[in-house]
């Protein structure tokens, strides 16, 4: 997965939550996650998508894409073991997961163009 903002392109492994048991699951009860890593829950077709933290034991940057590849929101540095909904705000093809302060490292921004193969 491939991100382009107006810092490059950054670079992401990502595993693919394409059941419904890994998009319940995601990354719950990880402690740790790389810089390069991440989970991607995608979509078809396009839809509303809200994310709770509920047994996600670290801090996750939820980046939600666009139809168009575009990155319409991000919920920063989401709170470990919250209950509180993280919603999309328009449809959306892809929740990509990444470590807590990683959109903010590296310059990643609402607007962005996102590619992977889905």
């Amino acid at each position: 997965m491939i991100i382009r903002s107006a810092t490059g392109e950054h670079h992401f492994t990502v595993e693919v939550a394409d059941s419904a048991e890994k998009q319940q699951r995601g990354l719950m009860f990880r402690t740790s996650l790389a810089g390069d890593r991440g989970m991607i829950f995608p979509f078809d077709p396009p839809q509303d998508a809200s994310f709770w933290m509920k047994n996600t034991l670290i801090p996750l940057d939820i980046v939600f894409i666009g139809a168009d590849g575009r990155i319409v929101r991000i919920a920063p540095n989401a709170t470990p073991l919250s209950l509180d909904s993280i919603p999309s705000g328009a449809p959306v093809i892809g929740v990509l997961e990444l470590r807590g302060g990683r959109t903010a490292e590296l310059g990643i921004r609402e607007g962005d163009m996102v590619t992977w193969t889905h």
